[in-house]
């Protein structure tokens, strides 16, 4: 088999059942429609080539430009920390996909969460360093996206 190789093309010379799978996956991802036959039907293609393409087509934003990151932090049982946590990756406009946080035990409690950042590999590296700045964070670590 292949090794996969992504190719950037412009929507202008695909054939339009391309951008229709995109926007058949929109509709569903979003509630728009409840179903792939009646997305499909709306944007007028075939459930056939629907599914025949919806696993190898993708957005240049979805594939390329967002990356999912998942951080392990022990923070301080104290009112407020694990809101300013989030506060703080919700301004780096990431999107907070998990949030998982253990009972505290002696004043502190370990949470994971995985989001996803737009940008460049980096930015995982300085929103640690921002996030182990703030009041209350004990530890923190870069578990994947790196």
């Amino acid at each position: 088999m292949k090794d996969k190789t992504f190719i950037v093309v412009s929507t202008e010379v695909l054939p339009e059942v391309f951008p229709k799978v995109l926007e058949v996956k929109r509709l569903i991802a979003c509630g728009e429609e409840k179903s792939s036959a009646s997305a499909c039907k709306r944007v007028g293609i075939s459930r056939s080539a629907y599914y025949k393409y919806r696993e190898c087509v993708f957005t240049y934003e979805e594939k390329l430009t967002q990356k999912i990151v998942t951080y392990y932090a022990v923070l301080r049982d104290e009112p407020g920390v694990l809101s300013g946590f989030l506060s703080e990756i919700h301004r780096s406009e990431a999107n907070i996909l998990t949030v998982n946080q253990n009972i505290p035990i002696d004043g502190a409690a370990s949470v994971t969460i995985t989001a996803r950042l737009h940008g460049d590999g980096a930015e995982a590296y300085k929103l640690r360093e921002t996030l182990g700045k703030l009041q209350g964070v004990v530890e923190i670590k870069l578990l994947s996206g790196e």
